[in-house]
C-alpha cells in the first residue's frame, strides 16, 4: 500500500509539472512547483533551484523554505560548494558527509552546517550539452539518497528544465537566456511583496508567500504581477487567511 500511495503521489506531481508547461506558463511558479515537490516527495529537509543571471552568476531561482541561510547558502560569494560544481561541469554531486568537505569547501562546509544540514545531492539542470542552472537537494542528517529516490530527482530536474526552455526557448538560445532572467527579476519582486504582507498581515514569510501565490492562481494571474501589485499598492493589501495545508 505504502509502494502504491508513493507511485501515486509520483504520478499526480508529473501531471502537475505537465498542466504548468502551457501557454505562456509561469517560470517562477513551474521552479516553485519543482522544489515543493522535492520536499514532499523525496528524503530532503529543503531544496533549491539556481540558474545563472545575464552575467552568468548563480542565484537563487526557487526554494522550499525560508529556512535561516539557506539563500546564502546557495550563492555564496566565494563560488564553491556542490551546488556550484553541478553548474560548472554539468555533472551530479552527492555529497553524504558535509562535515567531511571543509578541505574542499571550507566556506560551504561552515555554512551548511551553522544551518543544519548534514548531506546533499546537487542536479545539474541540462539539455543536452548545455547546463541551464541545477536542483540542489539538501538533509539534516548525514547519508546518501535511496537509488529511487535519485532517479526521481533526476526526472524532476529533468522537468524543470523543459519548463524552463519550453518551445522557443529549445529553438533560440537568446529566448532562454530571457527566460531565465525574467524567472530572476521576478523572483526579486516576489521577495519584496512576502516582506510587505509579512509586515502589514504579521504572518511569517512562508505564510506570506503562500498567501501570495493563492491571490495569483485564484485570480488566474502571473505571480510575478500580483508580487508587483502588492509592492506598488502595500496599503492595498486586504488580509487574508493563510491557505489551508493538506
Amino acid at each position: 500500500m505504502r509502494a502504491q500511495s508513493k507511485e501515486r503521489q509520483l504520478a499526480e506531481a508529473f501531471v502537475t509539472l505537465a498542466d504548468t508547461m502551457v501557454d505562456e506558463y509561469d517560470v517562477v511558479d513551474l521552479l516553485q512547483t519543482v522544489v515543493e515537490l522535492c520536499s514532499s516527495l523525496l528524503d530532503a529537509t529543503d531544496a533549491g533551484i539556481l540558474l545563472p543571471n545575464s552575467a552568468g552568476d548563480l542565484e537563487v531561482a526557487a526554494s522550499s523554505s525560508e529556512r535561516s541561510r539557506l539563500i546564502g547558502l546557495l550563492q555564496l560569494g566565494e563560488g564553491e560548494g556542490p551546488c556550484v560544481d553541478a553548474f560548472r561541469t554539468g555533472e551530479l554531486v552527492t555529497v553524504d558527509n558535509i562535515a567531511g568537505t571543509y578541505a574542499r569547501w571550507p566556506s560551504f562546509a561552515v555554512a551548511a552546517s551553522e544551518s543544519g544540514y548534514a548531506s546533499m545531492h546537487a542536479i545539474p539542470l541540462r539539455l543536452r550539452k548545455e547546463t541551464i542552472g541545477s536542483l540542489n537537494l539538501f538533509r539534516d542528517r548525514t547519508g546518501g539518497f535511496s537509488a529511487d529516490d535519485a532517479v526521481t530527482a533526476r526526472a524532476l530536474a529533468d522537468g524543470a528544465t523543459i519548463g524552463i526552455l519550453h518551445e522557443r526557448s529549445l529553438r533560440e538560445s537568446d529566448i532562454a537566456r530571457s527566460q531565465l532572467q525574467h524567472a530572476l527579476d521576478s523572483r526579486v519582486i516576489i521577495e519584496q511583496a512576502k516582506g510587505v504582507i509579512a509586515h502589514t498581515q504579521n504572518v511569517d514569510m512562508d505564510t506570506a508567500f503562500q498567501l501570495i501565490r493563492a491571490r495569483a492562481r485564484n485570480s488566474r494571474t502571473r505571480l510575478s504581477e500580483v508580487a508587483r501589485d502588492i509592492v506598488e499598492h502595500p496599503f492595498d493589501t486586504a488580509a487574508e487567511p493563510p491557505p489551508s495545508r493538506p
